[in-house]
């Protein structure tokens, strides 16, 4: 049952794992029907071959599913290697993911495997997609189709058996239509898509979650078991944690820091979770000044000046006005708007159900 503050229990929490198969599973934690749909969509295609496309804003476990998937897969004893294709210098994509023979480039002092050929037999994750490179994409799609690669500044081809995995915040079908992505690519990775909630599309599990990182966070500090006031829960419930899962996290290791006690108190949070309200305010004249220097109509310009001063606005109110000045800025075209969110087209659908907005043009 929930606690009087509408936290869900701290026991046994819902994982993807449920028969403790792997340790590494038990950081997926969820109990929303959301989460729960997910965790029935990964076991039914984990045991496949088949590409996934996973998308969500950023923190919302991304890599989790993929290494569930890879770990309740017949690759689980073969390499998962994860890839963040856009922390990787545009100039070192290539060869980092498909190697590189002795001469290829300045520097290439002998012959090197890439991060692909380092994954056969097992499962690539690259995290990130949208943001690799034209010239990258059509080698991934070469070897995707063949199960062939080949090493810059190479002739010789070598056979690679590997799963792919993919992630990305982004709309790659508006980035496909931008030039920006082939969209044989994205066919060719979109075989099943799972697209994750961010957290306060799941509020059900922020409880869950919470109990989970404190118990692990007092585990890792040697410290007696520790709870949260009823006045934290309340806290935590309320927010809408922008950073997701990830952002919870690092709000409850920082708790789990500084508090003294066993009991972890407002105080004890960091400052924007405690006092949402400054970081709203600040959002909103952000929004004000991003809507004039936009160009956007005086309506709009105005209503995010009004914004700045409406200091009693839940943050889902911010939301869907930042909503409405970006659809206006783009002249209601769902797809730009989208791709300016950080957010896929679907979610953006999703959103304005939610809110009302209508009279869309894109």
């Amino acid at each position: 049952m929930p606690t009087s503050s509408g936290m869900a229990p701290r026991a046994r929490p819902a994982t993807a794992n449920p028969a403790g198969r792997d340790p590494f599973l038990r950081n997926i934690v969820g109990a929303s029907p959301k989460m729960q749909r997910i965790f029935r969509l990964v076991t039914k295609v984990a045991p496949t071959d088949s590409s996934v496309l996973l998308l969500g804003e950023s923190g919302t476990g991304k890599e989790l599913i993929a290494r569930s998937i890879h770990l309740q897969s017949r690759r689980a004893a073969g390499p998962f290697v994860a890839v963040n294709v856009g922390a990787l210098p545009e100039s070192l994509v290539e060869s980092e993911l498909f190697g590189s023979v002795r001469g290829a480039f300045t520097g290439a002092a002998g012959d090197r495997k890439g991060l692909v050929e380092s994954a056969d037999g097992g499962t690539l994750f690259l995290d990130e997609i949208g943001d690799m490179p034209p010239a990258t994409q059509v080698k991934l799609l070469r070897t995707l189709e063949s199960s062939e690669l080949r090493r810059l500044g190479d002739n010789h081809l070598r056979v690679v058996d590997i799963r792919v995995i993919a992630a990305t915040h982004r709309d790659l079908l508006a980035e496909a239509g931008a030039g920006r992505f082939r969209e044989d690519l994205y066919y060719r990775l979109n075989v099943v898509q799972i697209e994750l909630p961010p957290l306060r599309e799941r509020r059900e599990d922020i409880g869950l979650l919470a109990s989970y990182f404190l118990d692990r966070a007092a585990r890792k500090n040697g410290r007696l078991p520790m709870r949260f006031a009823a006045e934290v829960e309340d806290l935590l419930e309320r927010y809408d944690w922008p950073g997701n899962v990830r952002e919870l996290e690092n709000a409850i290791e920082h708790a789990a820091a500084v508090t003294e006690g066993p009991v972890v108190r407002p105080a004890d949070l960091p400052t924007a979770v405690r006092s949402p309200r400054l970081l709203t305010r600040g959002l909103r004249a952000t929004m004000a000044v991003t809507a004039a220097a936009a160009g956007a109509g005086p309506d709009v310009a105005q209503a995010g000046a009004g914004a700045e001063v409406r200091g009693d606005w839940p943050l889902t109110r911010v939301e869907e006005e930042h909503i409405r000045l970006v659809l206006a800025r783009h002249r209601g075209n769902a797809t730009a708007a989208a791709r300016q969110l950080g957010i896929s087209r679907t979610t953006l659908w999703r959103k304005l159900r939610q809110y009302g907005i209508t009279r869309l043009a894109g």
